[in-house]
């Protein structure tokens, strides 16, 4: 049985590269060109890398890019994207929770739930860390965001549920204080214009989870900062009004 992050990528890229939460990558890959100081030589892993539009936009500023994701349909997007573009980058279908490329990497970027939070577990969460600190090269980075947990706490649950999008789209909505898990039953619309009807269960975390999750992977230094679309930036301090935070691992 397919999960729903498997069902929802399922015939779904030309729509999801229309939707408002994918549409800062420019600014993203200013912050990222930055974080690995312009060094051309970088050799960076896209994980969880969608219809590739962080791998694309890299790839046509001169780096060496690796992208793969579960999702074929999000993948064949992505090559014809690349292809458009005239550039090249490796895009495979793998399972972030299963892969190491022993530190081959720079740096790998996980960017807007690219795969992290998604999973049905925390012990598959704590794999898809672990994998890409096995991939990256000591000395390189690796940088993600994720649901905030502080965002539900400080609002209360009860308001968060209220503010989140039940409606038309979204039917039910519960969030759970003793796994920070939120679950949702919502509909979207794919490529063919069919809907469906999907169940999502999404991993929020508080920062002192992820720095006991880095530090017990092995990571030596993680910052934690709020998370804006297309202006991620070390300046911005996470606060419980930031929905996302973007954290930066140092191997």
């Amino acid at each position: 049985m397919k999960q729903w992050y498997e069902e929802l990528f399922t015939g779904y890229a030309k729509s999801y590269d229309k939707e408002m939460f994918v549409q800062g990558t420019i600014g993203e890959v200013n912050f990222i060109e930055k974080e690995i100081d312009f060094n051309k030589n970088a050799k960076i892993l896209d994980i969880g890398c969608g219809t590739g539009r962080h791998s694309i936009e890299l790839a046509k500023r001169g780096y060496d890019v690796f992208g793969f994701d579960l999702s074929n349909d999000q993948l064949a997007f992505a090559k014809a994207k690349a292809a458009e573009a005239g550039v090249d980058v490796v895009f495979e279908q793998r399972d972030a929770r299963d892969f190491n490329y022993n530190q081959k990497f720079d740096l790998g970027i996980m960017i807007c739930e690219g795969s992290f939070p998604l999973m049905e577990t925390d012990e598959m969460n704590f794999s898809i860390l672990k994998n890409a600190y096995n991939s990256i090269k000591p000395g390189g980075k690796l940088i993600f965001t994720t649901l905030n947990g502080l965002y539900p706490l400080f609002h209360s649950v009860k308001d968060f549920i209220n503010e989140n999008e039940v409606g038309t789209d979204t039917k039910e909505l519960t969030f759970d204080l003793m796994t920070f898990r939120e679950k949702s039953t919502f509909v979207v619309t794919d490529d063919a214009g069919a809907e469906k009807e999907l169940k999502s269960n999404e991993r929020y975390y508080v920062p002192s989870e992820i720095f006991w999750l880095t530090n017990s992977i092995g990571f030596k230094r993680t910052n934690i900062y709020g998370c804006q679309l297309g202006a991620f930036s070390r300046e911005k301090i996470l606060t419980t009004e930031d929905y996302e935070m973007l954290i930066i691992a140092e191997k």
